[in-house]
């Protein structure tokens, strides 16, 4: 099978597939909650595993960092490679200071700067919003474990260094946090006929500028990756 991007084959990707961005930590997943992890795809170092969680087939396969390297893995995944649900599983800068380090956000929504959207040629503007059903169920999980994670629209942002804002221009509108992803995957998955889903956790705050450094981020995000392999299993019984 394979792709320009993608050597895994027929079958090695599960229906079900957390995305991070760091390819590190897609490993990270794979090693320390998959059963038996293997590895179906390192193309570019961008890896892909697949084991299992409580029974259920689930991958693990990084993003890369922006719309436009989500939207290449996404649409094979979706398009070649016969996954129903994609879980971005990022981390996100808030815009709010009541939002401290390592708080989850869920994105119903996802309000974006990118153009990434006009390749589908639509008359207007395409209004990226995550799967009801998924959504549904990683706020349910969350909410069993006792965390009741903010949910709303971020902001995926093209750029990561902002000459002017920074992303805090949006927050009068109520947008929660910024990332740099989930508008292309929202709208990738809205084309494909598929799901799609980000939970994100807090790394750094514009208002408090306090952050995690870049060890904390690729290692202790742990709650956000538990929520999205508890979605995994519950979606495997719909």
């Amino acid at each position: 099978m394979g792709t320009p991007h993608n050597e895994a084959g027929p079958g090695d990707f599960a229906k079900t597939v957390l995305m991070p961005g760091d390819p590190l930590r897609a490993k990270f997943i794979a090693e320390t909650f998959l059963e038996k992890p293997r590895l179906v795809n390192n193309v570019r170092g961008i890896q892909g595993w697949t084991g299992t969680y409580r029974g259920v087939e689930v991958s693990a396969m990084a993003s890369g960092m922006g719309i436009p390297s989500i939207g290449i893995y996404a649409h094979e995944l979706f398009h070649f490679y016969g996954v129903e649900n994609i879980i971005r599983v990022g981390t996100t800068g808030a815009l709010s200071a009541k939002l401290k380090l390592r708080d989850l956000v869920i994105a119903q929504g996802a309000c974006t700067d990118s153009g990434f959207a006009r390749h589908f040629g639509l008359p207007g503007v395409f209004a990226p919003i995550a799967d009801f059903t998924l959504l549904e169920t990683a706020v349910a999980a969350a909410r069993e474990r006792g965390v009741e994670p903010p949910v709303g629209n971020i902001l995926s942002s093209d750029v990561f260094y902002h000459k002017t804002g920074g992303g805090l221009e949006w927050a009068p509108m109520g947008v929660l946090a910024i990332d740099m992803e989930t508008a292309g995957l929202y709208a990738t998955a809205a084309e494909a006929g598929k799901r799609a889903l980000t939970i994100c956790t807090v790394t750094d705050n514009l208002v408090t500028k306090e952050e995690l450094s870049p060890a904390e981020r690729q290692g202790s995000l742990t709650q956000m990756m538990e929520i999205a392999l508890e979605t995994a299993v519950r979606m495997a019984k719909r």
